[in-house]
């Protein structure tokens, strides 16, 4: 018992005099983001004027990567050597093209979101990875989501060239989905690759 006093003493004391340090920072890049597949066919009828019949047809489609940008901010609080609590707010967008192999109205998909992420990032000497939940709003779409929010997860690494400037890879995950249709339901994924530079706050 005594042991165990004196290590949770021994933390206690380590974290009470450890410097907490804070800093600013933007980070920006690309993101490649596709929906979750379905599963299943579509099937539907075509009317064939010279029979004068329905001719039943079958189709489907595919959700690939579509390319564009993310673009935000952040505020890093070092608590210990190996650890930060980094609170983000973001710029993402987002979406997904369509590869059709039948009938389908569209080719891509666009939404853009204004989003928060408390990130946990662990310090293992230059390199880093992080994990933390998502909160995402829409500000764009040229399609009808099924819902105007979005509630996921992100996880990644990154590396520090400098004390200042890095580069990052993240893969973000929605929980909910974002259209719904006769294949499932389709949630957000997203890759971002992308660099973040932190700024000097002491003089």
């Amino acid at each position: 018992m005594k042991k165990i006093y004196f290590l949770l003493f021994a933390l206690i004391s380590g974290l009470s005099f450890a410097q907490v340090t804070f800093s600013l920072g933007v980070r920006g890049g690309a993101n490649f983001s596709h929906f979750t597949q379905g599963n299943g066919v579509e099937k539907y009828l075509i009317y064939d004027e010279n029979t004068h019949s329905y001719d039943e047809i079958k189709g489907s489609y595919k959700f690939k990567n579509r390319t564009d940008f993310y673009i935000g901010f952040f505020g890093n609080i070092r608590l210990t050597k190996f650890y930060a609590l980094q609170p983000e707010f973001n710029y993402s967008r987002q979406g997904a093209k369509v590869e059709s192999m039948g009938r389908n109205d569209r080719d891509e998909y666009k939404i853009s979101y204004f989003g928060t992420q408390l990130v946990n990032k662990f310090y293992f000497k230059n390199f880093n990875v992080l994990i933390g939940p998502t909160i995402d709003v829409v500000v764009e779409k040229d399609f009808d989501p099924s819902y105007n929010f979005d509630l996921g997860i992100t996880a990644g690494a990154g590396y520090d060239i400098t004390k200042n400037f890095g580069v990052e890879a993240r893969i973000k995950h929605g929980f909910l989905h974002t259209i719904n249709n006769y294949q499932g339901k389709h949630a957000n994924v997203v890759f971002q690759a992308g660099v973040y530079y932190t700024f000097n706050l002491k003089k």
